[in-house]
Formats: C-alpha cells, structure tokens, sequence
C-alpha cells in the first residue's frame, strides 16, 4: 500500500465527477436549491436591516408589512429549499455508491484471479466499504458547497457592491478568495500528507485484523495469540496516532478559517463606520451592507472546512480510480471460438511471473477423455502455475496450448471455463445451506443432479447425517466440516458443473489417508466420463493415474 496519491487531487475531482453521467442534472438542481436557499437565509436578516434603515430614514420602497412577509416568507422557503437540496445531493450520493460499488466488482471479476493474487483481501473489503462511504462526503458534500458558494460570493458582491458600497463589497470579495481559495489550498497542502497516511493506516490494519480474524484457530493452536493480540494493539495504537495527527491538523485548519472570518468581520465593520465617518455612506445603507456581508460567509467556510474531508476523499478516490483503471492480465475472449472438449496438448510452453526467472520451462503434456493424468513435484515447481495457464488466468510467455488442436489464445472464455474446472487446494463454503453452496456451479440445477453429484463425490451419505441435510446451514457447521468433506464438497461442485475436463489441485493434501481414499476412489469411478489431471506432491496419490509427469524445477518429466 503506497503513501503517496498518483493523481493529482483535480484530476480525482474531475473523473470523480465524470462518474455523474445522467445524475448531473440533479446535481445541478440541488446547486440551484442550496444558493437560493441560501440567499433565502441572509434574507432573513437582512429584511432586519432594511426595516431599522427604513426606520432610520433610508428611502425603501417595502412597507414594513411587506418587510416582515417577506422575512417570514424567507424562513419558510429557506427550509424547503434546504430539503430539496439535501435530499438532491444525498440521492446523488447513494445512487452513485451503488454503481460505483457496481463498478468495482465488475473490475475486480474482470482481474480475477491472476491480479488478485497480490492484493490483501482486507484492504480490497476497506475499499468496498470504507472508501466507498469517504466518497459519499465528496458526492454529498463536497461538489454542492463549491457551486454554492461561488454563486453566493458573486451575488452577495453585486449586492453590496449596487446597495451599499463598492468598498464593502471589494472587501468581501477578498475575503472570500482568501478564506474561500487561499486558505483551503494551504490547508490541503498540509492536510494531504496525514490524510493519505491515515487511509493507508486504516486499510492496513483492517487487513491484518481480517485475517487475524480468520486465522484465530491457528494462531490459538500454536499459542500465538499473546504476540498477535500484542500486534494487533500496535497496530491500532499506529492508527490512533494516523487519527490524532490528523484530527489536529484539521482543528488547526478550522481554527485559522474561523479566526480569518472574525478578522473580516471586524475589517467589514470597520470600513462601514469609515464611510459613513467620511460621508461617502449612510448609516442605513452601511447597515444593509454590513449586515449582507456578516451573513455570508457561510458557503466559503463550508468551502474552507472541505480540506480535512479532501484528504481522505483524495487518497479513497485514487484508490478506488486505480483499480477501476488496473488492467486484466488478460482479457476475455467473445469472438473466438466454442468447442466441447475431447483432448488436451501443451507444448514446448513456458512462462514467468516477472518475465525474468521462468516457473514453466519447455513443457510439453497431453490429457484425453477417460484417463487420469498426474502431475507429482515438490511445492513450488511450478504444477499449481500450470493449471492456472490450462484456464488462461495468466498470459503463456512461449509455446502453445491447445484444445481439440485449437490454441486457447482463439478460445471463447466462456466456452473454455464450460469445458474445464479446477477444484484448488482449499474449497471456501459460503455462509448458507448446502445445497446452495453446490448450486455454485450450476445455479439452476434440480435436486436429483446435486445429489447425484455428491454420490460421485461420495459426499451424499455424510449429508444425510446431518441435521437439515442439503438444508444445514454451513455457518452453523462452522469448523466441524472437515478438511477432506470441504474437499469432496469442492469436487462435487465440479461433477455438477459437467465439465470435462476437471483440474485437480493438490485435492488430499489437507486430508487424512482415509479421505485421501475416499476422494481417489471417487476419481477413479468417474474418469470414464472426464479427463483428469491431477497434481500433488503426494507420491500415494499418483496411485490412480494412468500416467504420470514429473515436475522439477520447472521442467515436466513424462514418467514411465
């Protein structure tokens, strides 16, 4: 997680607004309403004003009747308008967190699994949730305020500037620029650094808890929970700190804007008495000027207080930004072909990561219907990597893969993930029942075909004994499903998908030597109808393969 925002903050502020599409209309009439509201709240106090410069002899045209109808008319409108506003930004706001959350999973369904593989989890469910809502402040208020206020100041300047004096107006207009641009521009300038780190602090630490979470079992196991809770407590005190920094800064910040305010206040007043001292102002017109000027500052505060916000809209918005704009490794294929599989050739393929050491070096397979192949190494040479370029989660360097002799560079995506299923070495079950869990791989499967899948995977008995059957909740299971009834649960997902072609990574090295048999058994009954490839670092599993490759360092050896 980096510290530092790759985009400029204006950059973020116009593609965030970009994402407005059609609701730019709606952000438009909540700019109107929230000016109009606003003007209506000077109104106000300003229809005070006029009435004591009435009173002191100003020639007003309103009767005083009029003046206080219009006062009350000023309140009433002012409340409806603010509704009207709020309610226009917060619809905004919620209808765009919608799709932007939309957006993001769409991104990440198009970068899995190849990019996902370096990237916390925890820091992607932060995303999700935290950096999402920060936006919400910037759609809410953040983009309204801005309008307002610069529609506001301009009026309020021609106002005073055409009523009361120039003069009065000249210096309101200075103090809006200066608390309205200068002061906030210091003050992210300030506020950026601390901002961003607190948003790296925060989405570090819901990572490192999320898997402390999840991993609790373990860590208790091997008595490891002293130093992780120590850990843990370290890691919040860092993000207390990130918070502290930052809460102070913009306390400064806020300080120094309401500080600024009172001195154009004072400066306003004093201005006013000097004109009407020299004769160039009466004290009735100094009074509407004086009284416009108090009163308007609201937008600009609003618009100075907007920093301490930023800083973390910035550093959420750069984050969600990069990944919407995070290339796939690779791209899917919709104008290739389809194909139902018969058999399988790899040759001469290689591949690297980094495109500097290669994993794959020079190698050549092959997988027909109805037998098992195996693949046996050590961790770490290379098998796992091979499956995932079986299904093009990764881009081959060299060499050639191909189904029924078409290279899978031609292959529709859809059409090769409907031909070939992998089933990894952990089997996640989602918090709901059985049945819905298998249903994974194919949603609208009848009862009858769940069931035979679990036969094959001979799964189907162990689900009887259970309390609902198909129908026991996971959640309520918890850890009390083993790792080889996880497994067979993985593998009957795969019988109920109907692939032909099922990869099989390390499927019993979580498992007992009684699953292990179990599984294999259950392999071998089926092969007739699929081709398996098979990889382990188990020599006993190799036991029903009808051949066997050899991984080492890369290289894959064909055992005879």
């Amino acid at each position: 997680m980096t510290n530092t925002i790759r985009r400029s903050g204006i950059k973020i502020m116009a593609s965030l607004i970009a994402l407005l599409g059609s609701l730019a209309y709606i952000m438009v009439l909540a700019v109107i309403n929230g000016s109009v509201g606003f003007i209506c709240a000077m109104g106000v106090t300003l229809m005070g004003a006029i009435g004591i410069a009435k009173a002191l002899g100003e020639s007003i045209a309103l009767s005083y009747g009029w003046i206080i109808t219009l006062t009350i008319g000023f309140g009433i409108l002012r409340g409806f308008l603010r509704y009207i506003e709020q309610y226009s930004n917060h619809y905004i706001a919620f209808k765009l967190l919608a799709v932007l959350r939309d957006k993001i999973f769409r991104a990440l369904r198009t970068l899995t699994p190849a990019k996902l593989e370096s990237k916390q989890k925890g820091a992607i469910i932060a995303m999700i949730t935290a950096d999402i809502e920060t936006l919400e402040v910037f759609y809410a208020h953040t983009i309204s305020p801005i309008c307002i206020a610069i529609i506001v100041s301009l009026i309020v300047f021609l106002f005073v500037g055409m009523i009361s004096s120039w003069y009065l107006a000249i210096v309101a207009l200075i103090g809006y620029l200066l608390i309205g641009i200068i002061l906030p521009m210091i003050s992210s300038a300030r506020l950026k650094e601390s901002g961003v780190r607190y948003r790296a602090e925060f989405s570090s630490f819901n990572a490192y808890f999320l898997d402390s979470i999840k991993g609790i079992k373990d860590i208790v196991l091997m008595n490891g929970d002293d130093n992780r809770r120590q850990q843990v407590n370290h890691r919040s005190d860092l993000l207390l700190q990130e918070t502290k920094k930052m809460k102070h800064d913009t306390a400064r910040a806020t300080a120094t804007t309401e500080l600024f305010v009172s001195l154009f206040i004072i400066l306003t007043l004093v201005v006013g008495i000097l004109l009407v001292t020299n004769n160039q102002l009466t004290i009735g017109r100094m009074l509407i000027g004086v009284v416009a000027v108090f009163g308007s500052f609201g937008p600009v505060i609003a618009v100075s207080a907007l920093p301490g916000n930023l800083t973390q809209t910035f550093a959420s918005g750069d984050r969600v930004l990069n990944l919407l704009a995070e290339k796939p490794v690779v791209t899917e294929i919709t104008t290739g072909k389809d194909f139902t599989y018969n058999d399988l050739h790899v040759d001469k393929l290689s591949f690297s990561y980094d495109k500097n050491i290669n994993v794959l070096n020079d190698i050549s397979m092959h997988a027909s219907k109805g037998e098992i192949v195996g693949i046996v190494g050590k961790s770490g040479c290379g098998k796992s990597t091979l499956l995932k370029l079986l299904l093009r989660f990764w881009q081959k360097d060299t060499g050639n893969i191909s189904y029924n002799n078409i290279d899978i560079e031609d292959i529709n995506t859809n059409s090769l993930l409907s031909n070939v299923t992998m089933v990894s070495q952990v089997t996640y079950l989602f918090d709901t029942t059985i049945e819905e869990n298998l249903r994974i791989a194919k949603a609208d499967a009848t009862l009858e075909e769940i069931q035979d899948a679990c036969r094959k995977a001979s799964i189907h008995d162990f689900i009887l004994t259970l309390p609902d059957g198909y129908q026991t909740q996971v959640g309520a299971l918890g850890d009390n499903l083993s790792a080889g009834e996880k497994q067979r649960i993985g593998l009957a997902r795969a019988f109920l998908r109907g692939s032909s072609l099922i990869l099989l990574d390390e499927p019993t090295s979580n498992v007992d030597s009684i699953n292990e048999g179990i599984i294999l058994k259950s392999l071998k009954e089926q092969k007739q109808n699929h081709s398996i490839i098979l990889v382990s670092h188990r020599e006993s599993t190799m036991a029903i393969a009808d051949r066997i490759y050899r991984a080492e360092e890369g290289v894959l050896y064909e055992q005879h």
